[in-house]
């Protein structure tokens, strides 16, 4: 039976994740701060057919988080199939000119430090069971920037920077990594963003049908599902409505 290991798990993509790898009957190690939000999930997740699932607290941007959360999973688990680098968050749409040090200091630490924090710990295990699977969630904002968004696409450049790394590092080893990496997904990604306006968080996705969580999940579970000689490098996916970073068909735009 196989293991996927899922950070962020307890909204959004990573439920999505979770259900999706749960209707495999794969065993589930998820991990995220609001463990309570997690654990609610597991009656879920078990009757969508989930193998087995632990719930614990995870914070990426602490080591000894990382440790323990990994730690449980290889007791809990022989082997583990699949890693996928989920959490993430993006914190206001400041200038880089006016910016918040402390705001700038959490998205870094979060979304790539937290990255480079569970690649090591997890990647000398993969080389011991000679075999695994890394999956990044990255962002369009890996592949282009735009205005009020410097420190985010920074780190989603650099997560970029990582998976193309890893793919050098780890060439002739078994070990694959893949980056999926979504255009705008109505999750509760603005909300955080926005520090809870939801109205404001709702104008983001106004006039177009953008991507959902599990579309996301389920490019991650194709990746991850391919044959052992096939890897996945990078999955860019958009709304069909939307064309680059910066420009969205909205339909509203179209009234008079």
């Amino acid at each position: 039976m196989k293991v996927a290991c899922i950070t962020g798990a307890s909204a959004g993509i990573g439920l999505a994740l979770a259900e999706t790898y749960a209707e495999q009957g794969w065993h589930l190690v998820l991990g995220a701060r609001r463990i309570e939000r997690l654990q609610a999930q597991e009656p879920l997740l078990l009757g969508k057919g989930a193998a087995s699932v632990l719930s614990l607290e995870l914070d990426v941007r602490h080591e000894a988080s990382v440790k323990a959360w990994a730690d449980a999973a290889f007791r809990r688990h022989s082997s583990i199939d699949v890693l996928v680098n989920n959490a993430g968050l993006v914190l206001g749409t400041d200038p880089i000119e006016s910016g918040s040090l402390e705001d700038w200091s959490t998205i870094l630490d979060t979304n790539v430090m937290g990255v480079l924090r569970l690649c090591r710990i997890f990647l000398p295990r993969f080389r011991q069971q000679n075999r695994g699977h890394i999956v990044m969630i990255g962002s369009i904002s890996g592949h282009q920037v735009y205005e009020g968004g410097g420190p985010y696409c920074a780190s989603k450049f650099s997560v970029k920077a990582l998976s193309r790394t890893l793919r050098l590092e780890l060439n002739g080893t078994p070990i694959r990594v893949s980056s999926v990496d979504p255009g705008m997904v109505e999750t509760e990604f603005s909300q955080v963003r926005f520090r809870g306006d939801a109205e404001r968080a709702k104008n983001v996705y106004r006039g177009f049908t953008p991507l959902n969580a599990r579309d996301i999940a389920e490019c991650v579970w194709f990746a991850t599902s391919r044959p052992a000689h096939v890897n996945i490098d990078d999955i860019i996916v958009m709304p069909t409505a939307q064309a680059s970073v910066y420009k969205v068909h909205r339909q509203s735009e179209l009234a008079p």
